[in-house]
């Protein structure tokens, strides 16, 4: 097996070019998946804890069939009338505030963005985009600018267009009302309006995933959302890991936040791994946007995508997955508050529905930062056969975001046996 993974390792970087991410110091190579299961080469399975891409599971039938069926059926570019795309937007509006009735289809949550940001540009005639400084929301050469850890060589000169203010931490820098990034939002739109770009838009994660997921109150963006509104600007909120009902309380993260956005992006989770994105937005923006961009997807929305996406909706009406979610969500919260008191390098505790997680520290006095420990127990679960990872500011916060069909007999197995990895590593943090 070493010999196989070496081989394809330096396949794949001489295919591939260098620096293409893997997971894990030892990387799996799946061949398989299946429900919240994965497979790898050697027969060995694996409990899927991280990738929320299959969001109804791994192969789901219901998905599978319907892909199936509409590429036995008919498939092609988007400029002949179809009613898959149409069907598949007004089903997905539905679940949205009244506000939210358009949409433009595309292939990834990148496109996506990339489109929210131009359209944010069609309406107020202004481009400043202020985003947190520990975000990620894809990698087009615009979008690519929202992230301060993602920043390219050259961004040939779109980095002026962008202000980031201090990502929220609900463990370190308490800010119970969401007051105080409201206030630093204010700043940046002062700066901006200064500026001859001028403020446009606030982009975030309604959930604030890729920074950690702090903890909020419901409510918490709200005021926020109202010192953008008043600027003149839009909220634009980042679906792409937070929706389709995994925080468990809500569909969309956005509701718990009591906020109305004006544009929504979506993608990964939306068609099960079909590659799919959207963009949702009001029929003034998307009329604003155009009138002043030319744009047109040869891909999104084709009737195959739009036949997977229907049927995720399908999939997590049918068997109520949001609620689910959400029981699986409190029994998680419970056993990582268990490892807090058992542990005192798991310093935080945090989620909501099917993505939760934990933050592990030296001590929890100082918080300071283990992402070392961190890395070994992602490393160590891998190899006990439980797939997570980690992220947030200081790559110290245990990502558990798995497939909505995750069940408590999967949760008591992630937990029992993240339990065992926590003693066996407990003297590297």
């Amino acid at each position: 097996m070493a010999n196989r993974i070496k081989y394809l390792q330096e396949r794949r970087t001489r295919l591939l070019g260098p620096n293409v991410p893997v997971f894990y110091k030892e990387p799996v190579h799946l061949v398989k998946g299946e429900g919240v299961w994965l497979w790898d080469a050697d027969g060995r399975r694996y409990l899927d804890c991280y990738n929320n891409v299959p969001h109804v599971g791994h192969c789901n039938p219901r998905v599978v069939e319907a892909i199936t069926r509409q590429a036995s059926t008919l498939n092609t570019h988007t400029r002949y009338l179809h009613e898959g795309v149409l069907d598949y937007i007004e089903r997905l509006t539905s679940t949205m505030h009244s506000g939210l009735t358009t949409a433009i289809m595309t292939c990834t949550g990148s496109e996506a963005n990339d489109i929210a940001l131009r359209m944010a540009e069609a309406v107020t005639g202004k481009r400043g985009i202020i985003a947190t400084d520990a975000t990620y929301h894809g990698n087009t050469a615009l979008v690519s600018q929202l992230s301060r850890s993602n920043v390219p060589a050259s961004g040939f000169g779109l980095e002026d267009y962008f202000q980031h203010v201090v990502a929220p931490d609900s463990y370190r820098a308490i800010d119970a009302d969401g007051t105080l990034f409201a206030s630093a939002v204010s700043e940046k739109i002062a700066e901006l309006e200064k500026s001859p770009h001028g403020f446009a838009a606030l982009i975030v994660c309604p959930f604030f995933l890729n920074e950690g997921f702090p903890m909020q109150t419901p409510g918490w963006l709200k005021p926020a959302a109202e010192v953008v509104r008043k600027a003149g600007g839009l909220l634009i909120c980042d679906e792409v890991q937070s929706g389709f009902g995994r925080i468990g309380s809500h569909f969309w993260a956005y509701e718990k936040q009591q906020v109305s956005p004006d544009i929504v992006v979506l993608g990964k989770p939306m068609a099960n791994g079909h590659p799919v994105g959207a963009v949702v937005s009001s029929i003034e923006a998307m009329t604003a946007f155009r009138n002043g961009f030319r744009y047109f997807n040869t891909f999104g929305g084709n009737p195959v995508s739009c036949a997977a996406a229907m049927a995720v909706l399908d999939e997590l009406d049918e068997h109520n997955l949001m609620a689910h979610a959400q029981t699986v969500g409190q029994y998680a919260l419970e056993r990582l508050k268990e490892l807090q008191q058992k542990y005192e390098c798991v310093g935080d505790v945090r989620g909501s529905g099917l993505v939760f997680g934990a933050e592990l520290v030296s001590d929890q006095t100082t918080k300071r930062p283990a992402s070392e420990h961190t890395d070994t127990v992602v490393n160590s679960m891998r190899d006990k056969g439980i797939l997570l990872s980690k992220l947030g500011r200081h790559k110290n916060t245990l990502k558990i975001r798995p497939p909505m069909p995750f069940s408590l007999e999967n949760a008591k197995l992630l937990f029992d046996t993240l339990d065992e990895v926590l003693a066996e590593t407990i003297g590297i943090c």
